[in-house]
C-alpha cells in the first residue's frame, strides 16, 4: 500500500477526488487551505495502482509549478485487506519513479564509488591469488559494478538519455580503475602458481552466458518487485570485478591467452546483464509517461535488445571457436 499525498492549490481538489476514484482509492482526504492558497491531499492506494494515479495526477498538475507529489510507502496497515486484494498486490510492478530512485545514485561517479571499486579490487585481487574463496565473495558484495548495468537498462527502458550516459561513464569508469589498479597488481605481486578461483575466471563457457541471463533477470525482476535482498545473490552469480580483476592480474603477469578467456567472461556477463535486464523492463511494461516518449523508448529498447542479442551471439561463436583451438 502506499499513500499518496499532492500539495496544490485549492481548486484541485475536485480533480484529485476523481483520480483517487478511478483507481480505486481506499481512502481520500482534503486537508485545509492554507495562507498561500495551497491544501493538501491524500489518497490511499495499493501498489498495482500507484503508477495509474501518479501518472494522471502528473499529466494534470504537472503545468503548476506549486504542486508537489510524494509516495508514502504504508509497512502496515489494519485491518488487512482481503486475501484476493493482497494476492493481487504481491504482483505489482514499482512505479518508475521509484525504480529511478533506486538506480540513479548507482549512476553516479563519486568518491563513494571510487573507494569501493579500489577496496573491492584489492580484495578481489588478495582471494584470487591466495585460493580464498570467502574473500572473493566478499569482493563481489561489495562490488558496485551491477548498479550501472541496471541503471542503463532503466534508461533504455524509459528513454532517458542522460541516465544512460552516466550510467555507462560510471561503468567504465569503474571497470577501467579495476583493470588499470589489478594490472599493476599482477606486475609487482610474486605468485608461483596460478589458483583455482583465478583459473576459474579464464574459462567460458556457454553455461557462463545461461548463468549470466539468469542472474541479470533476476537483478531486473528484484528491482522491479522491490525484492531487493535478491540482488546479493545476483552479485555472487554474476559479479563483474572477479573476471575484470583476473584480467588485470594475468595480463600485469603476461599470460596473454587466460587474459582473452578472463576478457570473455567479463564481456559476457556485461552483455547478457544488458539484455536480460531490458527483456524484463520491456515485459513488465516500465516506460516513460506520455505516448510520445513511450513510442520513442519502445523503438530504442528493441534496437537496444537487438544489438545486445547480436553481440552476444557474437561471443557465443567466439567462445565455441575457442574452444575448438583448446
Amino acid at each position: 500500500m502506499k499513500l499518496i499525498e499532492i500539495i496544490a492549490a485549492e481548486g484541485n481538489a475536485e480533480t484529485v477526488a476523481a483520480i483517487a476514484e478511478q483507481n480505486d482509492a481506499q481512502d481520500f482526504r482534503v486537508g485545509l487551505t492554507d495562507e498561500s492558497g495551497r491544501q493538501v491531499m491524500r489518497m490511499y492506494v495499493t501498489n498495482d495502482k500507484v503508477q495509474a494515479a501518479l501518472d494522471s495526477l502528473q499529466n494534470i498538475l504537472s503545468a503548476q509549478p506549486d504542486t508537489h507529489i510524494h509516495v508514502i510507502p504504508v509497512e502496515i496497515a489494519l485491518p488487512l485487506p482481503p486475501e484476493p486484494e493482497r494476492k493481487e498486490e504481491d504482483k505489482a510492478v514499482a512505479a518508475r519513479e521509484e525504480l529511478y530512485g533506486e538506480v540513479e545514485k548507482s549512476s553516479r561517479i563519486d568518491a563513494n564509488y571510487i573507494v569501493l571499486v579500489v577496496l573491492s579490487t584489492i580484495v578481489a585481487a588478495i582471494g584470487l591469488i591466495e585460493d580464498n574463496v570467502a574473500v572473493v565473495i566478499g569482493a563481489m558484495v561489495i562490488a558496485p559494478l551491477l548498479g550501472p548495468n541496471l541503471a542503463f537498462g532503466l534508461g533504455t527502458a524509459l528513454g532517458d538519455i542522460k541516465l544512460m550516459r552516466s550510467s555507462l561513464f560510471a561503468l567504465a569508469a569503474g571497470i577501467g580503475l579495476a583493470l588499470v589498479l589489478s594490472f599493476a597488481l599482477g606486475m609487482v605481486w610474486p605468485f608461483d602458481h596460478l589458483s583455482s578461483e583465478l583459473l576459474a575466471r579464464t574459462n567460458v563457457g556457454m553455461d557462463s552466458i545461461a548463468l549470466a541471463l539468469a542472474s541479470g533477470s533476476a537483478a531486473a525482476l528484484s528491482l522491479t518487485t522491490g525484492l531487493s535482498s535478491v540482488l546479493v545473490g545476483v552479485m555472487v552469480a554474476v559479479a563483474l570485478l572477479p573476471p575484470a580483476v583476473t584480467l588485470g592480474l594475468v595480463a600485469g603477469h603476461g599470460l596473454y591467452s587466460l587474459a582473452v578467456g578472463a576478457a570473455l567472461l567479463l564481456v559476457v556477463n556485461i552483455v547478457s546483464v544488458n539484455l536480460s535486464c531490458k527483456i524484463v523492463f520491456l515485459v513488465k511494461g516500465i516506460a516513460p509517461r506520455t505516448w510520445w516518449e513511450k513510442e520513442k523508448a519502445k523503438r530504442a529498447n528493441r534496437n537496444y535488445i537487438a544489438a545486445w542479442f547480436l553481440t552476444l551471439l557474437l561471443l557465443a561463436v567466439a567462445i565455441y571457436l575457442r574452444s575448438l583451438a583448446a
